[in-house]
């Protein structure tokens, strides 16, 4: 099975798999779910997508089942796929029509914060307001900006960027290590606020049209919550101790944020060991898997983890 991440189409996330008959299995990452599993060592390409318009895409499998070449595909489905056109669309790059179809929806400008205070600025369009930073594993997020169309959108993301210097992306390791030790639910809230709050203040006194600035908070996930909240949970958080690049894995789902997991971590008896671990289940995309009854092994020196 070909891991393509975990994916948040509702308020019950999965991790998204791609089987031999290329059909995909979704595995739902509910509180309490158990993940047994080896992974296969190396990375291969997820194919490629062909976006048909708002809604409406194809996933195209590789022809050739290839190792990924350029981040979690090989050249060839990197050329073929519609979707890295979208970042240069606001700058007149020409895309295709199912792709231009896509990006002419309406789409939302927010500011989303993560444990570890970390800021960026970000889009999403209108039917993946709420999925967008969901999958992202904001802490915190507000829409600050309602824009007519994906290349109105970036602009005043680019436009923010650089005016107000909020990066637009924050890195997997940077997440997790936050959520090993998240600043206060209040400090991170308050630190959203202030960013979105010169945002709107930057986007009100443009001289643009074709967008609204808006002021709505963003939901967190109620999975999120035990994972976001500092001292939610009794006991200590530690980084999972293994990496998904090979060997067995076992983990017991307590809460989820974005693709980062707080996890137990039951022996061969199905009893826990002391702690909880912050595990990022991210870094099994592009990976192949199979499960069954693995369990992670603790390094010898584990007593430097409690």
């Amino acid at each position: 099975m070909l891991v393509h991440g975990v994916v948040w189409d509702s308020s019950s996330p999965a991790l998204r798999l791609f089987s031999p008959d290329a059909e995909f299995t979704d595995i739902a990452l509910a509180q309490g779910s158990t993940l047994g599993l080896r992974v296969i060592p190396g990375v291969w390409c997820l194919g490629h997508t062909k976006v048909h318009g708002p809604g409406d895409r194809t996933h195209v499998p590789c022809r050739s089942g290839s190792p990924a070449e350029r981040g979690k595909q090989c050249g060839a489905c990197f050329a073929r796929d519609d979707s890295r056109l979208m970042h240069d669309f606001h700058r007149g790059g020409s895309v295709p029509t199912g792709l231009r179809a896509y990006l002419m929806q309406p789409h939302w400008l927010y500011v989303a914060t993560f444990a570890n205070g970390a800021t960026k600025v970000g889009t999403a369009s209108a039917q993946r307001k709420w999925n967008r930073l969901a999958e992202q594993g904001a802490v915190h997020a507000s829409h600050v900006a309602h824009a007519e169309d994906g290349r109105i959108v970036r602009v005043l993301e680019d436009l923010v960027t650089r005016e107000l210097g909020l990066v637009q992306q924050v890195r997997s390791a940077s997440k997790v290590a936050g959520l090993v030790e998240p600043r206060t639910a209040v400090e991170l809230l308050a630190l959203n606020r202030q960013h979105a709050g010169r945002v709107r203040e930057l986007l009100g006194g443009l001289a643009m049209t074709g967008y609204s600035v808006v002021e709505d908070e963003w939901d967190r996930p109620d999975l999120s919550e035990l994972l976001c909240v500092a001292g939610a949970e009794t006991g200590r958080r530690h980084p999972y101790p293994a990496t998904f690049d090979a060997g067995g894995h076992g983990l017991r789902v307590r809460s989820l944020s974005g693709a980062i997991a707080l996890a137990g971590l039951p022996d061969a008896s199905g009893v826990e060991v002391e702690g909880s671990f912050v595990a990022d289940l991210g870094a099994l995309k592009g990976r192949k898997i199979e499960f069954g009854p693995h369990t992670t092994e603790i390094p010898a020196l584990q007593d430097s983890l409690f």
